[in-house]
C-alpha cells in the first residue's frame, strides 16, 4: 500500500508543495491552465509511493556504486546511481549522494511526460530540476551559505544553455559533507549529475589534518549513515587567508577536471567569506558569490 504524502498548495496557489518523510519538494509550472493542472496531477501522483520505493532499496543505495554494474531496480534508484556512476572508480561514493536531484528529475520527468509547459521547476531543499521551453528562460539568485537569508547576486538560466539542474552541497547542508567548503553550488545538465558532483567538489575542499577542522566518524552522528566510519566535519575555526586559498583551490581543481569532461556546466565554491568561480567566460564574468537560492521575482524559482 502506498504511503500518502502530504499535497498542498502554497498561500499563493501557484506553488505546489509535496511532503513525505525527508522529501520535500516545491513545484511551480507554467504553460495554459489545463496543462498546468496536468502536470500538477501527475506530479502527486508519481510522487504517492516514490520514498517506499527508494526505502525498498535502501540497503542498496547506502552501498558504494558499482562503476561497472548497476543492482538497483526502481527508477528513481536508477537515477541516482546513473549519476554517480562517473565517479565511482575514482573514490567512494553511494547513490544516495544524488538522492535530493534525482527525486527532482522524476517528478519533474512525469510532469513533462504529461503537459506541455513553458518552463517548470521542482525544488528539493535547494536542488533543482528545471524545464525550459524554446525561447524561456529561469533567473536564479545567490545567498552567502544555504542557511542563510538574503540574495548577493542573480543569473539566468536560458533554453539554450544545457544546465538543467541545479544543486548545493557542503557543511551546512542537510547532507554530511567530507570538506569544509560552506557551499559549493553545481550547475549540470541534469540535478541528479549536479548533487553529485556538488559533494564531490565540496568533498575537494580540504585542508587534509587541519587542527581547527573538528571531525566525527558519520556513523556516530548518525548510525545508518551510507559514510559508515567516514569522517565528516563538524566544525571549522578560523583559517588563515592562505588556508582558505589553498582549501579553495584543491576544490577548484576538482571542479576544473569535471567540468573539462562535460560532467558539470559551472561551480561556484565558497570559504569563510572568500569564492572562487569555476566555468564559462559567461559563469565566471558574472561573480556568482555563493550557493543558488530563488529571489522572489517574476520569471524567477521560488523556494
Amino acid at each position: 500500500m502506498k504511503r500518502a504524502p502530504q499535497i498542498s498548495f502554497l498561500v499563493d496557489g501557484r506553488r505546489l508543495h509535496l511532503q513525505d518523510g525527508p522529501i520535500d519538494l516545491i513545484i511551480e509550472a507554467s504553460g495554459n491552465e489545463a496543462d498546468v493542472r496536468r502536470a500538477y496531477s501527475a506530479a502527486a501522483r508519481r510522487f504517492t509511493g516514490l520514498l517506499d520505493e527508494l526505502c525498498d532499496e535502501l540497503l542498496l543505495l547506502r552501498q558504494a556504486a558499482n562503476p561497472a554494474h548497476c543492482a538497483l531496480r526502481g527508477k528513481v534508484a536508477c537515477r541516482m546511481h546513473d549519476a554517480v556512476r562517473p565517479f565511482a572508480a575514482d573514490c567512494f561514493i553511494t547513490p544516495m549522494a544524488a538522492v535530493a536531484g534525482s527525486v527532482a528529475e522524476e517528478i519533474l520527468s512525469a510532469m513533462t511526460d504529461n503537459a506541455r509547459l513553458a518552463r517548470a521547476y521542482v525544488n528539493n531543499g535547494g536542488d533543482i530540476a528545471l524545464h525550459l521551453a524554446d525561447g524561456e528562460q529561469f533567473t536564479v539568485g545567490l545567498a552567502e551559505r544555504p542557511d542563510a537569508s538574503g540574495l548577493l547576486q542573480t543569473m539566468t538560466i536560458r533554453a539554450d544553455d544545457r544546465t538543467r539542474g541545479v544543486a548545493t552541497s557542503g557543511r551546512h547542508g542537510r547532507s554530511f559533507s567530507l570538506g569544509i567548503a560552506d557551499a559549493v553550488t553545481v550547475l549540470a545538465r541534469t540535478a541528479g549529475e549536479a548533487d553529485a558532483a556538488a559533494t564531490i567538489v565540496a568533498n575537494a575542499v580540504d585542508l587534509p589534518g587541519h587542527a581547527a577542522i573538528v571531525r566525527r566518524p558519520a556513523s556516530d552522528l548518525q548510525p545508518d549513515s551510507d559514510l559508515g566510519s567516514l569522517l565528516v566535519t563538524r566544525d571549522v575555526g578560523e583559517l588563515s587567508n592562505c588556508e582558505i586559498e589553498d582549501a579553495l583551490g584543491a576544490g577548484a581543481a576538482s571542479a576544473r577536471e569535471l567540468l573539462a569532461v562535460g560532467l558539470i556546466e559551472g561551480a561556484a565554491l565558497r570559504l569563510q567569506g572568500e569564492m572562487i568561480v569555476v566555468g564559462p567566460k559567461k559563469i565566471e564574468s558574472f561573480g556568482l558569490r555563493g550557493p543558488l537560492r530563488v529571489p522572489a521575482a517574476e520569471g524567477a524559482i521560488h523556494a
